[in-house]
């Protein structure tokens, strides 16, 4: 079974990109347009292996989805890599203290993305 990772952006664009190449990788990708979506597809009886997230999105942020997440149970260790253009070292901080797992900061190769997710979720292989 492969590994089901959640995407979560207010570009669609990037969306796009990171659902068409992880797809390609043998994931299987949902995606969502900020962190009100997320938390929508989280309170599903869907599991994830890995949660893709996006730092600046409108009407619930990167941070703040982090928290949310990490407030479920079922979350609770769940791996979460933050893909985001904010390089800054005080938000990685703040995302590594709201309970982030990884920082990629974009752009950034598939494969760089691939080689985290299999970092962070090893025992499952697409």
């Amino acid at each position: 079974m492969p590994k089901k990772i959640l995407a979560v952006d207010d570009s669609e664009t990037m969306l796009q990109l990171i659902s068409f190449a992880l797809s390609k990788e043998g994931y299987s990708v949902v995606t969502a347009k900020d962190g009100i979506d997320a938390l929508k597809m989280l309170g599903k009886d869907e599991n994830f292996s890995v949660i893709i997230t996006d730092i600046n999105m409108p009407n619930m942020d990167g941070i703040a989805l982090i928290k949310e997440i990490r407030n479920l149970p079922k979350c609770k260790y769940t791996p979460i890599i933050m893909v985001t253009t904010d390089s800054h070292t005080d938000k990685k901080a703040e995302g590594k203290a709201a309970g982030a797992t990884g920082w990629i900061v974009k752009p950034f190769q598939i494969q760089q993305l691939v080689a985290v997710i299999n970092k962070v979720s090893p025992n499952e292989h697409p």
